[in-house]
């Protein structure tokens, strides 16, 4: 649950986003309910109506409820599977399940990797990348290993603070008011070798899903790149991008 320190910090909207969001992901409106009025929003929290479609705007986006004419905001159901390909993120995807983060490689500052996955700006090589490694795991399962890269630009702190367990997806949008906005990923079959078979717990050779990601924010030409290593033999993948 964000502090109030955390979310007092946050414009409106994104305050009533961040109530509205948690109500849904604890259950408190289950799926095919309906949130209250646009009005009723804007007494309960004195906000402005732009503001609180504003905030419902993002609900939709970020796949939390869906707009019907003439009845509201209605919560909605994610699809069974994992939510690696949402802008929601995998955290919220599967919130409910047993999700663990288990961090390989803390953040550290580090020169961008030859031959990277994608072009990067200018920018992006002179300030060099945030890199860490998270393996993540449904009921005590390695499900994904993450690689993930974050230019160093404008993030005060970011390599002292904790994922252990926490979502990337979260700190980004609570500390630094950087939201997903969407991306691009490339997937591919690959076999499983070496430490990625050992971390997924397969056989040497077993068939993995690669995904290269470049994920795009709110802020001005600003994104951050990942590569996944997946298991599916037991979750379906889904995603809203």
């Amino acid at each position: 649950m964000d502090s109030p320190h955390t979310t007092q910090s946050l414009p409106q909207y994104r305050q009533l986003y961040e109530i509205l969001r948690r109500h849904i992901i604890e259950g408190i409106y289950e799926t095919g309910d309906m949130l209250p009025s646009e009005h009723e929003l804007c007494v309960t929290f004195h906000m402005a109506r732009p503001t609180v479609r504003h905030a419902l705007a993002n609900l939709v986006r970020d796949g939390f409820i869906i707009k019907r004419k003439g009845k509201g905001s209605i919560v909605y159901k994610h699809p069974k599977g994992v939510g690696i390909l949402s802008v929601a993120g995998t955290t919220t995807a599967l919130e409910g399940v047993d999700l663990k983060t288990r961090i390989i490689t803390r953040p550290q500052v580090q020169p961008w990797p030859h031959s990277f996955i994608f072009p990067l700006s200018e920018i992006e090589l002179e300030s060099g990348s945030i890199f860490m490694e998270r393996l993540r795991l449904v009921d005590d399962r390695p499900l994904f290993f993450d690689i993930t890269y974050i230019p160093n630009i404008n993030l005060p702190r970011f390599c002292s603070r904790s994922f252990e367990d926490k979502s990337l997806f979260d700190t980004l949008r609570r500390f630094y008011n950087i939201e997903i906005i969407g991306g691009e990923q490339r997937l591919k079959a690959i076999p499983a070798e070496g430490r990625f078979a050992q971390y997924l717990e397969v056989q040497d050779q077993t068939p993995i899903l690669h995904l290269e990601r470049k994920i795009q924010t709110n802020r001005y030409r600003f994104q951050f790149y990942s590569k996944l290593y997946c298991n599916t033999t037991d979750h379906d993948l889904f995603g809203i991008f």
